[in-house]
């Protein structure tokens, strides 16, 4: 595997060096499109429609359209948002694992300990195994902000991206009626229906039939000859140009505790003898 990027897990004085890699990939069988006539390769070009022209990508911003006006964003627009820069995993707040509904679970990543010592990094895994908790982070990753969770996977720690709470629909449905009525045995039933297919899940034990049977009908399509030269479906193309001061380990973990009991602690209220004292 090849890391995406490299940054920091941050929490309180805490920095823990980290890899981060992708943890899934695509098996689909690659297809493009041709002309069902002539097996030509059908191609989607980047053209202007005021001047006409192919664009290449290094000649491409973007934009809002809000329907009236449109207001264009340059690569330096992105490039001075503070967040864009941002090559850190902070920590909000560490919640019951329990809390995090896997609706909102989205993209997943492996992280990897990067630098001469693993120690903060196996520290911090097995906390969260110990107390079983997950941590919501923040972290910047493609031009966007985005809200995160990390947790234990196996021997390393894995973080995944969750939706925003406004971006996870609410299901209400007019058709769902609570007071249909469900006696005692239609529920034994129904249990036993389900204790019948009952079984511990092991992913490895089920199969793309799809794709297999699609790369079954490509190897046979081959074997018989009924294909084509691929220089012969290409046509005429379009040439296109294309730290600080690293603290003791020990020493961060108790001034990061000490700063966060000193946040909580309430202000002591002073009695009205003390304030004649005082004054």
């Amino acid at each position: 595997m090849r890391s995406i990027w490299t940054g920091a897990i941050t929490f309180g004085l805490v920095n823990v060096p980290v890899k981060v890699y992708s943890a899934t990939e695509d098996h689909d069988v690659a297809l493009h499109q041709v002309h069902d006539a002539d097996g030509g390769r059908i191609r989607y070009q980047r053209c202007c429609e005021i001047c006409a022209k192919i664009i290449p990508y290094d000649h491409i911003d973007k934009a809002y359209d809000d329907g009236e006006q449109t207001v264009v964003l340059s690569s330096g627009d992105f490039a001075s948002l503070p967040s864009e820069h941002s090559k850190e995993i902070d920590v909000v707040e560490f919640v019951p694992s329990d809390q995090v509904d896997p609706i909102m679970l989205d993209k997943s990543y492996f992280l990897e300990p990067d630098g001469k010592s693993s120690k903060a990094y196996v520290l911090l895994r097995r906390t969260l195994e110990a107390t079983d908790r997950t941590a919501i982070v923040h972290f910047a990753l493609r031009q966007k902000t985005r809200l995160g969770a990390l947790r234990v996977h196996g021997d390393v720690l894995m973080l995944q991206s969750l939706l925003w709470d406004d971006e996870v629909r609410e299901a209400k449905f007019a058709s769902l009626d609570e007071r249909v009525n469900i006696s005692a045995k239609e529920l034994d039933m129904s249990a036993a229906l389900v204790e019948s297919f009952a079984a511990d899940f092991a992913p490895d034990a089920f199969n793309d039939d799809y794709q297999d049977e699609l790369q079954a009908l490509i190897e046979a399509k081959l074997k018989s000859g009924d294909a084509v030269s691929t220089e012969a479906t290409l046509g005429e193309t379009v040439q296109e140009s294309e730290g600080g001061e690293v603290l003791d380990l020990m020493e961060a973990l108790r001034r990061s505790v000490e700063a966060s009991r000193a946040r909580a602690k309430p202000t002591p209220k002073r009695t009205a003898k003390q304030s004649r004292s005082a004054s």
